[in-house]
């Protein structure tokens, strides 16, 4: 019960790491708005998590939807503590010599815009109260080059830059934000660009062959556990944080071993070996 009394709205909750997180979240005590542009998965994820849950149709890239998914959350269950900006998509893909302008646009505006509107509106509810957790969605491509897509990729580091501003200001209310990164994951999005949408086990198998935790892919139970963390008073002193989820790829962690694993004797000036 680590979120017992806090009402959490969470942004892309139809599937993958929404979905599991707002799971998660009502085991561990919170009641939660969820919001998705996907109308039947996200009222059936509502269904099965009873009372303690609420969908509302949002398209994050509509400031008005977002604002009401905070409004909901105050009118249902009276506060707003926690908001996860994690709605996302692929978006565009290709060579940037040949990315359309229309496809650049909608991924950042998904990504960036989105998460803008939900701080803003968090905001607007939780500096009243000093106090709230707003957690946004980044990923490795925030942090590296050649991780993703162009378009994601800027959207990710956007998203990053706007934890670490947000962050600066709203602690003056009390406010927490933070953003989590994770690598590719075993979710329905990373699957549908390998062995189909609903193809997670085959993503498993596939992710599992190249994480450099042996034999260990990623699951978006690693991400939802990350964000109940920062949802939880137990981050209390956390803030502005990056928290990656990713099995060591942003050290240079990979599923081959590092260069010199293997001892040999000191190498020394002009090629000379040992002490």
């Amino acid at each position: 019960m680590r979120l017992e009394g806090k009402v959490a709205v969470i942004t892309g909750a139809a599937s993958g790491f929404g979905r599991e997180a707002a799971r998660r979240f009502v085991r561990e005590g919170a009641r939660v708005v969820l919001g998705d542009i996907q109308e039947e998965a996200g009222a059936a994820v509502a269904a099965e998590l009873g009372d303690a849950a609420l969908f509302r149709v949002c398209n994050v890239t509509r400031e008005d939807h977002v604002a009401g998914l905070v409004d909901a959350a105050v009118d249902a269950f009276g506060q707003l503590d926690v908001m996860y900006n994690n709605a996302g998509i692929v978006g565009a893909v290709g060579p940037i010599a040949t990315t359309p302008l229309e496809e650049w646009q909608l991924t950042l505006d998904i990504h960036l815009n989105g998460s803008f509107f939900g701080c803003k509106h968090a905001a607007r509810v939780m500096v009243p109260r000093e106090s709230g957790s707003i957690i946004n969605m980044a990923s490795t491509a925030g942090l590296l080059g050649g991780q993703g897509p162009h378009a994601y990729t800027v959207a990710k580091h956007g998203m990053i830059g706007l934890t670490k501003s947000v962050a600066s200001e709203l602690c003056h209310h009390g406010i927490r934000v933070n953003c989590i990164a994770p690598a590719s994951m075993a979710t329905a999005m990373v699957a549908s660009l390998f062995d189909g949408h609903d193809a997670i086990e085959a993503t498993k198998e596939r992710l599992a062959k190249f994480s450099p935790l042996k034999g260990r892919p990623g699951l978006a139970e690693d991400v939802a556990n990350a964000a109940l963390w920062l949802a939880s008073d137990e981050s209390g002193y956390t803030s502005g944080l990056t928290l990656t989820t990713d099995a060591g790829v942003t050290t240079g962690a990979s599923s081959r071993l590092p260069p010199f694993s293997e001892y040999e004797p000191l190498v020394r000036e002009a090629g000379k070996r040992g002490l």
